[in-house]
Order: C-alpha cells, then sequence, then structure tokens
C-alpha cells in the first residue's frame, strides 16, 4: 500500500472508532470527558456549523469536517490556500461570519509565505458542502519575516460584525511597540477587511490603520465577554508572565517594555519591569508560565454554576483552567484536568450548552465536556 493510502486507511480506521468517555471530578462537578474524534494532526481551531457538523483546522494546512455524530470525515475540506507549516505557524483559527447562515462565509487565519519571509493573513471563503469557493485574502500581516515563532493567532467576531485578528511579535520582541508593524498586535478590520472609521490609529501618520491595540506578546486565546461585549484576550509570556487582558482601543500592553515574566535560560530581567505610567496590566498572570491556548465564556444551561466563567486551555501544563469572575475581577481559581488529555490547543462553548476541547498532538482530538449521570 502507498504512503498516501496508509494515511486515507488510519483516517478512516480513526473516524469509525467509537467515542471513548472518562469521568473526572471537578470542585462544583462530575464530568464525564467524551473523545469525540481522534486522528487529527495537530489541530488548532473550532467553530460550529449550523447543522450541528464541526469544522477544525490542522496546523498542516487541512480543514476538516467532524459531523453532529463526531465522526471525523477522511477527505478534508478543498480550495484551502497554500499554508506555510513552519515552526510555530500553519493554519491556525477558523471562524465563521455572523450571517454564517445567509452568506456561508468561513474565515481562516494561516502562516503565509510572500516577500520577506512567512507572516499570518486573513482568508475567506463561502462553504458549500465540502469546497471552499471564492477564497480572497483580506489581511495580511506586514512586514513578514524568517522567525518560525509566535504568529498568533484568534479570530473573534464583534457584535458589530467587526474582526478582530491576534497577532505575535513573531519572536521579535521590540516590535510588539512599533506603530508602523502588525507584529505583536491585535488587529480590527471589517468583514472584507476594510478598516472601520473609529480604530484608534486611523489617520496617524506612520501607524497601521488596523491596529486596535499593541504591547501583545503572543495572543492565543480571545472570546467577547458574554455580557459586555468587550473583547478579552490571553497572551504567552516569556519565561513567567502569561496575561489575561481586557482589551480597550488603543492601549498599550506593555511588551517587552513591563513583563513579569523572565529571559529563558538566564532567568535575566526584560525591559523596565513590571510598571509603567501609560501601559496595562493585566487583568490575571501565570508565574509560572501555563502557556495558555484557546479560551471560552461560558454561558450554557448544562453547567448552572459555571455561567460567566472564563476558561483557559493549558498547553505546558496539560490542563484546563477555569476563572471565577466578579465583573474584571478574579476571584477564583480552578485548575482541572491536568494530564488528562495532554495539551490543550482550543475551548469552545458549544451552541448545545457543553464545553469543547482540542487536544495539540500528531493524533489530537476533539473532545465535549459534559455533566455525568446526565
Amino acid at each position: 500500500m502507498t504512503p498516501a493510502r496508509l494515511v486515507l486507511a488510519a483516517l478512516a480506521l480513526a473516524a469509525a472508532l467509537p467515542a471513548i468517555a472518562q469521568t473526572v471530578q471537578t470542585e462544583d462537578y462530575a464530568v464525564r470527558v467524551i473523545t469525540l474524534a481522534r486522528g487529527l494532526d495537530h489541530p488548532w481551531g473550532l467553530a460550529f456549523l449550523p447543522d450541528g457538523r464541526m469544522l477544525v483546522t490542522e496546523r498542516a494546512g487541512r480543514l476538516r469536517i467532524v459531523g453532529a455524530d463526531g465522526k471525523l470525515e477522511p477527505k478534508p475540506v478543498s480550495g484551502v490556500p497554500a499554508v506555510e507549516e513552519f515552526g510555530q505557524g500553519g493554519l491556525l483559527d477558523v471562524a465563521l461570519h455572523p450571517k454564517f447562515r445567509e452568506n456561508g462565509l468561513v474565515y481562516l487565519t494561516f502562516a503565509a509565505r510572500g516577500p520577506g519571509g512567512v507572516g499570518t493573513e486573513v482568508v475567506r471563503g463561502r462553504l458549500e458542502g465540502r469546497d471552499l469557493l471564492d477564497v480572497k485574502t483580506i489581511f495580511r500581516a506586514e512586514p513578514k519575516s524568517g522567525g518560525g515563532r509566535h504568529f498568533g493567532s484568534r479570530l473573534v467576531f464583534d457584535r458589530d460584525g467587526l474582526l478582530y485578528v491576534t497577532l505575535g511579535d513573531r519572536g521579535e520582541q521590540d516590535r510588539a511597540q512599533k506603530l508602523d508593524d502588525h507584529a505583536g498586535k491585535i488587529v480590527r478590520i471589517t468583514d472584507d477587511g476594510r478598516v472601520p472609521e473609529d480604530n484608534p490609529f486611523r489617520g496617524r501618520a506612520g501607524a497601521k490603520p488596523e491596529i486596535y491595540s499593541l504591547g501583545n506578546r503572543n495572543v492565543q486565546g480571545a472570546a467577547l465577554h458574554p455580557r459586555t461585549g468587550i473583547l478579552w484576550a490571553h497572551e504567552h509570556g516569556p519565561q513567567g508572565g502569561d496575561e489575561v487582558n481586557v482589551i480597550r482601543a488603543g492601549t498599550n500592553y506593555g511588551w517587552p517594555v513591563i513583563t513579569y515574566g523572565v529571559n529563558y535560560g538566564t532567568g535575566t530581567k526584560i525591559g523596565e519591569g513590571t510598571e509603567k505610567p501609560g501601559m496595562a496590566q493585566p487583568l490575571w498572570k501565570w508565574v509560572p508560565s501555563i502557556a495558555p491556548s484557546g479560551m471560552a465564556f461560558y454561558e450554557g444551561d448544562r453547567f448552572p454554576k459555571w455561567q460567566g466563567d472564563l476558561f483557559v486551555g493549558a498547553l505546558r501544563e496539560r490542563m484546563l483552567v477555569r476563572l471565577k469572575l466578579d465583573g474584571e475581577k478574579v476571584v477564583k481559581e480552578e485548575r482541572m484536568l491536568r494530564d488528562a488529555l495532554g495539551r490543550i490547543r482550543d475551548v469552545r462553548s458549544g451552541p448545545d450548552g457543553f464545553l469543547y476541547l482540542l487536544t495539540d498532538s500528531s493524533d489530537g482530538a476533539l473532545v465535549r465536556l459534559e455533566p455525568a449521570g446526565r
């Protein structure tokens, strides 16, 4: 059998295997942890289709469909543009247009090669069946560079239909403070890539008009607060100093001038310390780092005690974190599923009221959390 046929056979076998469940005890609930689909190659982002199916990105460049029954379709979606799987980069997040039922538009972020090296780009296309059609690039992070680190990247639509794209500093930390550079920023654009009239740096000489916030090291988790509609995000610190931030227009979140982390290996100081006037303090921080990725507010009815809580996946610490909130203050942290699943890459609150996770490995999984004994 050829290598290609072996891969297809393995995918078909993984899709056919039954879901696996285990039960874990959290502070509030006994939770069934159900593995719906396996055999995903470093899955990164998850989106829920209206018909109950799910879209999952694989870092190598494939967009996969998981059926409402949890079965992984063996063939990926066609029409995904060329993806550069390079270091931490590849096919990253996926999001549906707020009016997806009407227009079928799907948005993807990915690492793409071009003049100057590699950088994060955003495309949109119309999903018809298993095909992505009329694919168009609507944003390119510039300038591109040669490093393989810190591409971001999450996609979040706000209540006005504007799109936030989170971008890393590409491992070149000083870029995060430069307004003529997209690296180390969160940008905000319209659904077709134009610059909103009220973007904070629109019209400023020498500034990229798409920039919404700056001083962000590498944001891999973002979500709208369900009550206020304000964007929240977390970002990787260096050795220590992972942060949760409330994202506001024009705000400087400090990297690399201020940070609660230190240099890898040497443990030496970065920047000017932990505070500086004009730079925002994090809402919450982790020292040592947990390496956060994926984030969701829970607003379902399956876990009533968790309503309004913020859930964050962890790569380094291989767990799921629950943050209990009082407004914009964290009043409690619970660490659950430690080493139960491996590296957690994405966290989503499903339309059915369950929590969904993606695990980051060459044999990655789509996992659902539901109350035990339901």
